[in-house]
């Protein structure tokens, strides 16, 4: 939707097919954080795309809600890192990227969140990090693809590829055939799947993670916190999520109890308090892995055509604007913010 949305204000005509319900999958299932839980750990490839969109995000939230009346909750939280030692590479990395970072002590890190259980050392504070709701962000996106014309076909599963020599002409799907002389895979954790059908091997895999929901007083936590493999993202109402797991188990997403005490056990450890708050909700999504976090976005060199947007691994949300922004520039054949090298398709 959202490389639609960059399509559509070029004045193409886009229709999107989607095999189950539009932002139901990895892109709802997340956190939307806006940035990576640890960003200096990440190719330039993929910073470079996370500070096009941070400054793309608060103009958007504002145009969407003006537009569809849809608030997707855009709210600078900051980023607290706990246990990081703000070493030299880690502030050599701030400075490259003009991202604010502080250090924090002990004291410090009482005052900034008093609830915490967690006796850490030396922390990190990237107090301009936001964060988005990004249900309401695909909500949004649809209202306004909507109401610009764009036909959402849901419960439409592409099923094949026409092809004349090396030309794309369209796709066949469960509804019937649909022609077009351009065609973008951005199908997420199952783009490896379609584009099998067209003998490409893209190494891109489901990886699940899982996820709980709190319910709190409003306040309880200010920031995200992230400690180890583990975060807390509050929500401006009080719901508060709690995250994540990282399980290798191909297209199954069905939630387990283990997942669920794991993370309520983590979850007990940062915040204490959470000990007494009800857990409201459990779910599960499918990241869309790859090996190095780059995402695959540009045309395919083996048909004409045919252009790819996926395998955003953990980092979809905060990397959808300008991975969409760079695809339309790309589609377009112009110049865009960033060279296309890095994520070309058939880098593998």
């Amino acid at each position: 939707m959202m490389t639609a949305h960059f399509l559509t204000q070029e004045g193409l005509s886009v229709s999107l097919l989607e095999r189950g319900e539009t932002c139901r999958e990895s892109s709802w299932a997340g956190g939307g954080i806006i940035s990576p839980l640890v960003p200096w750990q990440y190719p330039e490839a993929v910073s470079t795309l996370v500070r096009w969109s941070q400054q793309y995000y608060p103009r958007l939230a504002e145009s969407l809600l003006a537009e569809t009346g849809i608030d997707i909750e855009w709210l600078r939280s900051g980023l607290l890192l706990l246990d990081v030692a703000p070493e030299r590479p880690i502030r050599e990395w701030a400075d490259h990227n003009r991202c604010t970072l502080q250090a924090v002590d002990a004291a410090q890190l009482g005052a900034l969140e008093p609830g915490l259980g967690l006796a850490a050392g030396e922390s990190v504070l990237l107090p301009d990090v936001a964060q988005v709701r990004n249900p309401r962000l695909g909500a949004a996106l649809r209202r306004s693809l909507a109401d610009r014309g764009v036909v959402i076909h849901e419960h439409t599963e592409v099923t094949g590829f026409t092809v004349s020599g090396n030309r794309i002409q369209g796709v066949t799907t469960t509804q019937g055939e649909f022609g077009s002389g351009r065609v973008v895979v951005a199908g997420g954790a199952w783009s490896g799947p379609l584009l099998a059908m067209l003998d490409i091997g893209l190494p891109v895999k489901p990886v699940k993670g899982q996820m709980i929901q709190y319910r709190t007083p409003a306040g309880l936590l200010r920031h995200i916190v992230l400690y180890r493999d583990h975060y807390l993202i509050p929500r401006r109402d009080g719901l508060l999520l709690a995250g994540s797991t990282l399980e290798d188990t191909g297209y199954d997403k069905s939630i387990t109890t283990d997942a669920r005490h794991i993370l309520m056990q983590k979850a007990a450890q940062l915040l204490p308090a959470l000990g007494d708050c009800e857990v409201v909700k459990q779910w599960a999504g499918l990241r869309p892995g790859v090996s190095d976090g780059v995402p695959f976005i540009g045309p395919h060199p083996g048909y004409d055509g045919l252009f790819i947007n996926t395998g955003h691994f953990r980092n979809g949300v905060v990397m959808a604007p300008a991975s969409a922004r760079l695809l339309a520039d790309l589609l377009l054949q112009r110049e865009s913010f960033t060279g296309a090298g890095p994520y070309q398709p058939e880098k593998q």
